[in-house]
């Protein structure tokens, strides 16, 4: 299986988003904070289908499954929209993470 990268998912989303310039709010630091609300309700939709469902059948029921998975989905391209917004590169996310993770390597 070939990997999934956060260059792919930048690249998929600025189609999405040259395809529909003329319907959605531009890309912009000023949409930013917008993106951000419209991903948290992503995230509050995921909660919803464990929640309702449990996390067992969330997880193993095919039907919801396929919903929860499309609903990650959807938080991952608002994330996506939110670094476009303020011109995050997938190195400079890369590097911040990597950063982080060496931080937090070392807390406990």
């Amino acid at each position: 299986m070939e990997d999934f990268s956060m260059n792919d998912m930048l690249e998929m989303q600025r189609a999405l988003q040259e395809k529909y310039k003329n319907k959605w709010e531009v890309i912009s630091p000023a949409a930013g904070k917008h993106k951000l609300l419209w991903m948290i309700s992503e995230i509050g939709e995921v909660i919803d289908i464990i929640k309702k469902n449990g996390d067992t059948k969330s997880v193993e029921d095919k039907n919801l499954r396929e919903h929860l998975i499309e609903e990650m989905a959807d938080v991952l391209m608002y994330y996506n929209d939110v670094l476009l917004c303020y011109g995050i590169s997938a190195n400079e996310l890369k590097e911040a993470y990597r950063t982080k993770f060496e931080k937090n390597m070392k807390r406990w």
